[in-house]
């Protein structure tokens, strides 16, 4: 049994797609299959259930999800510990964000962190949705992660930064733009400027235009929020976005959803993940900091 492998196993278990795992991991697919298969075959058990278009685990599989979960935090735990014993380390946080947070967040509190703690540095590490944040921490990757998801009670393992709503981006000269709220009956035409696809605000977009009666038709996807922005304000479309990206923006207008859209963006952590001085440190001052700023 290997170390990749286990990896391998805990990522499509949590992704449930081979091909976003193999994307996520920066290898290739073939090499996945052949890993699990390989694991397969060491335990003489069917891991995973191949049957579905979606990957699932067999209970032979969750099972053994338990045992690879603290193989997992083991090692990571053990890697970090031993990294004190290099002669002149200092303390380190390994840090992830999603584009939203890396843009308009984060810049402010990396620098006022950096400024009442010099000696410990940010790794930090932009990932292309929550979901994969989320996923590096499950793996040990990662020591603290922000996250954006729906509002909902926080977990033992997350704490709440802050709240936040969604509002429709419009051109200036857009009709909907005389009206004080939007319902998403009355963007059913519109062609929509949108983050990719596993992200909070795709997947909300989406589920909110079914229950209108309609599937958003998607201009493009990036997630590069200028460029969102910018082809909003060209009138190439309309997008839905938190107002704390937004709110400094001339260059088209904002208008609040009817029934409201809400976005939680949270401090994440392993499960279980025993806190180091290092961290202590770093999730305190990210809770101060959120108390007086966000």
């Amino acid at each position: 049994m290997e170390f990749r492998q286990l990896e391998y196993f805990c990522t499509i278990s949590h992704l449930k797609n081979f091909t976003r795992t193999a994307e996520t991991l920066h290898v290739s697919q073939p090499s996945v299959t052949k890993a699990i298969k390989a694991l397969e075959a060491e335990l003489g058990l069917v891991l995973i259930d191949r049957s579905q278009k979606k990957v699932n685990l067999t209970p032979e599989g969750q099972a053994f999800l338990l045992h690879a979960q603290k193989i997992m935090s083991a090692a990571s735990a053990a890697k970090k510990d031993m990294a004190r014993y290099h002669a002149g380390s200092q303390g380190k946080v390994q840090f992830g964000l999603p584009p939203m947070v890396e843009a308009y967040l984060f810049p402010d509190l990396f620098t006022q962190f950096q400024t009442n703690f010099p000696e410990i540095s940010l790794d930090v590490q932009e990932y292309s949705d929550s979901d994969e944040v989320r996923n590096r921490l499950a793996l040990g990757d990662l020591d603290f992660g922000i996250v954006l998801g729906e509002v909902r009670p926080t977990t033992e393992n997350e704490m709440l930064l802050m709240k936040d709503s969604m509002s429709v981006c419009l051109p200036a000269n857009h009709p909907l733009a005389a009206q004080e709220k939007v319902a998403f009956a009355d963007i059913a035409d519109e062609k929509f400027i949108m983050q990719q696809p596993h992200t909070y605000q795709h997947r909300e977009v989406a589920r909110r235009c079914g229950e209108a009666g309609f599937v958003p038709d998607i201009a493009l996807c990036t997630s590069q929020m200028k460029t969102i922005k910018q082809l909003v304000a060209n009138g190439m479309g309309v997008s839905i976005l938190p107002n704390f990206v937004t709110g400094t923006e001339h260059n088209f207008v904002r208008r609040p959803l009817s029934p409201a859209l809400s976005v939680q963006i949270t401090l994440n952590w392993s499960a279980g993940k025993q806190l180091t001085d290092v961290d202590a440190q770093f999730k305190g001052f990210i809770k101060e900091y959120a108390e007086k700023h966000l």
